[in-house]
């Protein structure tokens, strides 16, 4: 090594290294499947759900589950997290994060019934 380094100066050669160019980085945009998204938009039911449902006999129609939707979203932007939710003589309970229904009653099934592990509830008419 026989170049000289003087002080001040870190490259021994005449000429220094260009600074580096920086760019923004392109946003990127953010693509989330079709079945991804209907999955997020729609209500899901849990089995727990779907043998409640068929063994107490309770069908819900698609006005119905319109119905529970757009009150999953109301009670999302509420902030709820649990909700019971009646609709009709039927009483749900909804886990609004997951948009799911984690169970089903009948009104028979609901006389004398104690809801727990809930923060809020909707009458959805």
């Amino acid at each position: 090594m026989t170049d000289r380094i003087t002080v001040g100066r870190l490259f021994p050669n005449a000429l220094a290294p260009q600074p580096v160019r920086r760019t923004d980085p392109e946003p990127r945009v953010q693509t989330t499947s079709f079945d991804a998204m209907l999955q997020n938009q729609l209500v899901r039911f849990s089995h727990h759900a779907e043998e409640r449902l068929r063994q107490r006999g309770i069908q819900l129609g698609p006005e119905q589950l319109v119905k529970l939707n757009t009150a999953i979203d109301k009670a999302a932007s509420k902030g709820a997290k649990d909700s019971l939710m009646l609709l009709n003589d039927t009483a749900l309970i909804v886990n609004i994060k997951n948009r799911t229904v984690v169970t089903a009653m009948d009104g028979a099934s609901m006389k004398d019934n104690v809801f727990t592990q809930i923060d809020s509830a909707m009458i959805i008419s």
